[in-house]
């Protein structure tokens, strides 16, 4: 509940400001729609779970991929922005109007309901150990590039361009520093969220392979 009245106020300051605001938070806006759908996912868990509504029993796992998808997509997507914008400012500025961020935010939201569905499928056929090795790759990759870009920010903050102003340098200075933080704590976040599910999603696949493999080993030496 705390998380959808945050992100809800996030969403709201975000639609609030000018189109150029929309424009530039484009992914934030989306990110926090994500987050606001799967806190509706959560209290849609408890009160399925408490009044035993089996007309939804299985939408709260269809909506599972929002958090271990879309969440994390989404993340990236606003640290390659921030590592685009410091890096790469003339490839920035080139793909800076929105539609290019509309375009990714589709491919997303598209690559998010298919995880949806996969994960809904995991869930019907009780093979839930398999999504966890899809999220276990994915979440690694993701991983992966936002470190990449935050490496590349941090050797980018400390080098400074030739005969720039003291002015001119510590402006650009504030805006690496920006970026690295937003890509520092977006990573950070992503790893006290998901590693946990990661880990124990890998132990639980472990556990059932196991399991699988023990019981083909005896079915067949019984045969």
């Amino acid at each position: 509940m705390f998380g959808f009245l945050i992100h809800s106020y996030v969403l709201w300051l975000i639609i609030k400001g000018t189109g150029s605001g929309v424009t530039s938070d484009y992914f934030n806006l989306n990110l926090s729609v994500c987050e606001i759908m799967f806190s509706l996912n959560c209290l849609l868990s408890i009160v399925v779970n408490a009044i035993i509504f089996h007309g939804f029993m299985k939408l709260p796992a269809f909506l599972q991929g929002l958090a271990f998808t879309g969440r994390p997509l989404f993340q990236c997507l606003i640290c390659v922005e921030r590592f685009l914008a410091v890096v790469y400012p003339v490839t920035f500025l080139k793909y800076k109007p929105l539609r290019y961020r509309v375009i990714c935010c589709t491919v997303v939201w598209i690559i998010t309901l298919g995880s949806c569905l996969f994960c809904l499928f995991s869930s019907i056929s009780n093979t839930f150990y398999i999504y966890s090795w899809f999220f276990s790759i994915q979440l690694l990759l993701l991983l992966s590039i936002q470190l990449f870009c935050l490496l590349a920010v941090l050797r980018a903050l400390k080098q400074s361009g030739p005969g720039e102003r003291a002015r001119e340098r510590e402006e650009e200075n504030n805006m690496k520093r920006r970026a690295f933080n937003i890509i520092l704590i977006t990573t950070v976040s992503m790893v006290i969220m998901l590693v946990p599910y990661t880990i124990t999603g890998l132990v639980t696949a472990g556990m059932r392979l196991k399991y699988v493999t023990e019981t083909s080993r005896i079915c067949t030496d019984m045969d």
